[in-house]
């Protein structure tokens, strides 16, 4: 392949986004269609919503140059999933929808990516003893792992920059991969998504009237895109895998390394809620991104670069490790970090159980006090 190719895709996806943006913020003005902020919100006045529009046709301009790229018509497959998402996000920035009608639509997206056989995962190539998988449990796991990520990628927009930011570092990785590998379709679609994100970054982090979110228009596009990577990345043949830096049978943990920003979000948030006897679909404050803002009182600049720095040095570690440790020794690393980050975060936790408890703490501490000042003070009289 030229290397004319990804440049063009590259930069063809940046201008293009850079110049439709301001469009979609003029349109969503003239037809008041901002998002207003409310008690969960992170910024403070009304703001343009719907940035996904613009990843959702570029996306599609680039599926349609991209068609004859791919042995197995990916493209074709991709489109009807895209647009089913676009279609929901759409209206749940606009009119908010149930978490169980996005399940529904993100079922219906996934079962065209899973029906492709270029998707199919026939092993685990030694990954904790496992090598075959049966087609019934591919089907499984497959649709359950796009569904998580989608909405943990979905769940990480909660501030400026992050699910850009997070969503460039993860994009950057999978380019790589994809190019060692000769998977020159895939390639493309990363550097396509990068472009857009990376165009959609200065808009999103302005201060000024060209600010845009966006909303689950982009955020499930987005997720839904990173999702199909991660399903092809651990669908490549084995001699794919000997042209990267790791053990062939530590793809999954490379995969996971690469998504840990969103799935230990996705995790923790999703443990608390359960604990206080809430739906984990239900919304709070207690998100890791939150917790940076909240309580250690960083700016949303700082915060998303701290989370996409932590994304890029862990997956840098795993591949490391994974070019010469065995499953025992990533999982133990793996295992250990989650461990060492949920009770750190622990300790922060702003769900409104852990509240009422600190609350209550808080009150028996103030009694105490109280009760001492007045037994010193009969004690000086």
């Amino acid at each position: 392949m030229s290397y004319y190719f990804p440049i063009l895709f590259f930069v063809g996806a940046y201008i293009l986004t850079y110049f439709t943006i301001p469009k979609i913020i003029g349109l969503v003005e003239y037809k008041n269609l901002m998002d207003n902020p409310n008690s969960r919100s992170s910024h403070v006045r009304r703001t343009p919503t719907l940035g996904g529009v613009a990843f959702f046709y570029v996306l599609i301009f680039a599926l349609f140059f991209l068609r004859n790229w791919c042995e197995y018509s990916e493209a074709i497959y991709l489109i009807p999933g895209l647009t089913i998402l676009f279609i929901v996000g759409l209206k749940d920035d606009l009119v908010v929808l149930s978490p169980y009608t996005k399940l529904i639509a993100q079922i219906l997206a996934v079962t065209f990516i899973i029906s492709n056989e270029s998707f199919t995962i026939h092993s685990l190539h030694g990954f904790l003893g496992i090598d075959q998988i049966p087609v019934v449990i591919y089907y499984a796991v497959a649709g359950f792992m796009m569904i998580t990520i989608i909405n943990a990628y979905n769940l990480i927009d909660g501030i400026d920059g992050l699910a850009s930011i997070v969503g460039i570092v993860i994009l950057i990785i999978y380019a790589t991969i994809f190019y060692m590998t000769k998977e020159y379709f895939f390639l493309l679609i990363s550097l396509t998504l990068n472009g857009c994100l990376i165009s959609f970054l200065k808009y999103n982090l302005s201060q000024t009237s060209e600010k845009i979110f966006m909303g689950d228009t982009g955020s499930l596009i987005v997720g839904f895109v990173i999702s199909i990577l991660t399903l092809k990345f651990l669908a490549l043949s084995p001699e794919k895998y000997d042209s990267l830096p790791f053990l062939i049978e530590n793809i999954p943990l490379i995969a996971i390394s690469i998504l840990i920003v969103p799935l230990f979000d996705t995790a923790r948030v999703f443990t608390i809620r359960i604990a206080s006897k809430r739906s984990p679909f239900s919304a709070d404050r207690n998100h890791t991104h939150h917790i940076l803002i909240d309580y250690f009182k960083i700016s949303h600049r700082k915060a998303s670069l701290i989370i996409g720095g932590f994304n890029l040095i862990f997956v840098y570690l795993f591949i490391i490790l994974g070019s010469a440790s065995y499953n025992f020794w990533l999982v133990t690393v793996l295992v250990i970090t989650v461990i060492v980050l949920g009770y750190l975060f622990y300790r922060f936790d702003y769900s409104f159980a852990n509240i009422r408890r600190k609350i209550r703490f808080k009150r028996r501490i103030d009694d105490v006090k109280e009760k001492s000042k007045n037994i010193i003070g009969k004690n000086n009289e």
